[in-house]
């Protein structure tokens, strides 16, 4: 087999419809775009707009609310937790930062905070400071014997 009797399956390809090349064509003359109007001409972005009646994105209803600047939080389990300090990448006889979490590669950046769910278990007992946490991650911390320290 040679370069030149190489060929695609048939119906694999179609050619390109070539627009405004005469009338033998089925598309001369105005290329399908009918007779003057905006949408004949080139560089049109009419989008929404329905010919002055309200559009549907503005009459369908709006729900919920959204903040406009929402805090973003990196966000550690119990469990993973649990798996750092097992594996001596945490220490957990000293107090827990977020700055320790970093360098222990647990969180990869702060964002706006370091945020504890109760996600797993956790059997170690550790004195933790962190911006956040929920309700059930302090008790199972409590449990454990440990503390959590938020920040006022």
């Amino acid at each position: 087999m040679k370069l030149n009797q190489l060929s695609d399956n048939p119906g694999a390809t179609k050619k390109a419809k070539r627009v405004g090349r005469g009338p033998g064509s089925g598309m001369g003359k105005m290329g399908g775009r009918g007779i003057k109007g905006q949408k004949s001409r080139s560089g049109v972005a009419i989008g929404g707009y329905e010919g002055g009646q309200m559009p549907l994105y503005m009459r369908l209803p709006k729900r919920g609310f959204n903040m406009r600047n929402p805090k973003k939080h990196a966000v550690i389990n119990l469990g993973i937790l649990q798996k750092f300090i097992d594996e001596k990448k945490i220490d957990a006889k000293k107090d827990i930062t977020e700055d320790v979490l970093i360098a222990s590669g647990l969180v990869r950046r702060k964002l706006d905070g370091v945020r504890l769910l109760a996600k797993g278990e956790l059997t170690s007992k550790i004195n933790l400071t962190v911006t956040g946490a929920s309700k059930s991650a302090v008790e199972a911390v409590e449990k454990a014997g440990g503390s959590v320290t938020l920040p006022a």
